[in-house]
């Protein structure tokens, strides 16, 4: 029952849930993308595993949000 909204950033649909509370990704994740999701400031932002290429960037894209948005909690599905 909560307010879903869908954005198109850089390409990439994301769904922002009850505004910032959640914020979903599940298209291709760059780190241009996560510098434009962290302005938000979500509380929990999460993304399918599949969405990054390379193992590596699941450890930069929650250093990213580390530095952008240090609240936020990062989960890949």
């Amino acid at each position: 029952s909560l307010p879903i909204e869908r954005k198109e950033i850089l390409g990439q649909s994301v769904y922002y849930v009850a505004g910032n509370s959640l914020v979903a990704c599940f298209d291709r994740l760059s780190l241009a993308l996560v510098d434009e999701v962290a302005q938000a400031q979500p509380l929990l932002f999460v993304s399918a595993e599949q969405s990054i290429q390379v193992d590596q960037d699941k450890r930069n894209i929650k250093e990213r949000f580390k530095q952008l948005s240090p609240t936020t909690d990062v989960k890949f599905i």
